[in-house]
């Protein structure tokens, strides 16, 4: 692995680390120095790998910057309880005050993100701060709607094939760009040792959906699923260290006639798994009526529930229709129990949606699922985007991060098409780390606008560094830049009509 994919140097940027006051911690932010001397301080994901002279060995691993935390408490009590129950005590925990930290991004104390309020979201269900204790490398980030709009990037290999060292290098490019949480959805071989080297090369939360893994182990027989293959596939992915669980089980046998009456059917594979499963056998969803059970595993780890919409429509016509209410409800329910037990949980949703009906699926999630996380495809707001999904699913993602869902899952320029290579996840993660932020700054989210503020003063002044350095992307800024120059353009001729507006303003 190349370590000057890391590197922050050529961006003005650096890594900073802020001490905590209720406990010993250090959280790492990133800083960029513009050419006026002002310091901006932005959220980074990319843990250590950008520690000045840190060296890349995958065969190592990340150091586990949680190890302490979690060994001190195990000492206080003699046992690990989840972060929702330690909320609940009214106990601030080392993971809570870094995410308060992490959010406030260095804005005034006045209007920071205070670890009290961080506890408070996490009691009333709220908010998420996904953390197994296996997984002590991951740096603690939090998933509610009064948080920063958060994104994750799906990774893993297929029966085509990939390397493990290829999962690897497409974790570190997500988590380079910006993704929050990484996805490994891996269905081909050595689904145990991808997921392993994942895991201890990631600084952030990493999630699965275990049914894929069960399916495998029946040599991709549905029919010979079962209670116990699924939980042991649970326990050992638990023991690993993956810190959410997407577990399809709120789609019921009296859901399926519906969905099949649909132009695109079921197209979530978890759910049409569970739907013929549920149909060859003559029973109801085995992780339906074993909800509690997977409960008490999850506490014992704290792992986080995401209930997965296994109906989510896969065609604009298919939106908002009796299937995939039918289920949103039922994830109500299911988050209900969740939540007695401890453990904490986001719900999953749509899928294609048009733009007039998105408002109605993020009311009702609020409505039946008593303001838990939501967590959404997109939503993509047209069908026709192929090769453009990105860009449709971002749209309807902007929309509903704004309204209130508190994590996006990228789609690539593929996601109809063919599975994402590493050019494809950076274009992914970059294209839904805008929309987020788009989203953030419609919320109020303190200090989001600060960072568009400094571009716009960069601009007005041209100090084209700043804004290469400031942008999401600040390589392909400064590609396109040089681009220009080296085909002979100079700066007036290349910098175009709203440039052209500034300098005459500034001359007024």
């Amino acid at each position: 692995m190349d370590n000057n994919i890391f590197d922050l140097s050529s961006n003005n940027a650096e890594k900073i680390y802020i001490k905590g006051k209720l406990h010993p911690i250090r959280v790492g932010m990133r800083q960029v120095t513009l050419q006026n001397g002002t310091k901006v301080i932005l959220y980074d994901t990319t843990g250590v790998y950008t520690d000045n002279g840190y060296k890349i060995d995958t065969g190592k691993g990340l150091p586990k910057v949680r190890e302490a935390w979690i060994k001190d408490r195990l000492e206080k009590d003699g046992e690990l309880h989840t972060q929702l129950w330690y909320a609940k005590q009214g106990i601030i925990t080392p993971e809570m005050e870094y995410v308060a930290i992490r959010e406030s991004q260095g804005c005034p104390e006045k209007d920071a993100i205070t670890p009290e309020m961080v506890r408070d979201e996490i009691v009333a269900g709220r908010a998420i701060l996904p953390s197994n204790y296996r997984h002590p490398e991951a740096e603690p980030m939090i998933i509610g709607n009064k948080f920063l709009v958060k994104i994750n990037a799906n990774i893993g290999n297929s029966a085509l094939g990939s390397s493990i060292d290829e999962e690897v290098e497409k974790a570190l490019w997500a988590v380079k760009w910006g993704a929050d949480t990484v996805m490994d959805l891996s269905t081909g071989k050595d689904i145990h040792q991808t997921r392993e080297a994942i895991l201890r090369n990631t600084p952030v939360p990493l999630g699965t959906v275990p049914m894929y893994q069960a399916l495998e182990k029946v040599k991709g027989k549905i029919e010979d699923l079962n209670w116990d293959v699924y939980k042991q596939t649970l326990i050992e992915q638990a023991e690993q260290g993956v810190d959410y669980f997407t577990i399809h089980a709120g789609i019921l046998r009296e859901h399926i006639p519906a969905a099949l009456k649909r132009v695109t059917g079921i197209v979530s594979r978890g759910g049409s798994i569970m739907a013929k499963w549920m149909s060859h056998n003559n029973q109801e969803n085995f992780l339906y009526t074993h909800f509690e059970e997977i409960c008490e595993l999850l506490k014992k780890y704290d792992i986080a529930f995401s209930l997965g919409d296994g109906l989510r429509p896969g065609s604009i016509a298919d939106a908002n229709d009796e299937a995939q209410f039918g289920e949103l409800k039922v994830l109500g329910e299911l988050a209900r129990i969740s939540r007695k037990h401890d453990v904490q949980v986001i719900i999953e949703g749509p899928g294609h949606v048009p733009m007039h009906l998105i408002r109605e699926n993020m009311e009702k999630q609020i409505e039946w699922c008593d303001e838990a996380p939501f967590y959404t495809l997109g939503p993509l707001v047209s069908d026709i985007g192929a090769g453009y999904d990105h860009i449709t699913s971002a749209i309807g993602g902007a929309m509903i991060g704004w309204m209130g869902t508190s994590m996006l899952c990228y789609v690539t320029t593929k996601e109809h098409l063919a599975l994402p290579n590493r050019d494809d996840v950076r274009e992914g993660v970059v294209t839904f780390k805008l929309a987020a932020h788009a989203a953030d700054i419609a919320k109020g989210h303190p200090g989001a606008a600060e960072r568009d503020l400094q571009m716009s003063k960069a601009r007005f002044d041209m100090r084209w560094n700043d804004q290469f350095n400031l942008s999401l992307d600040p390589e392909r800024a400064r590609k396109m830049h040089f681009e220009m120059i080296g085909s002979g353009a100079d700066h007036c001729s290349m910098c175009g009509p709203h440039f052209c507006a500034m300098k005459i303003t500034k001359s007024i």
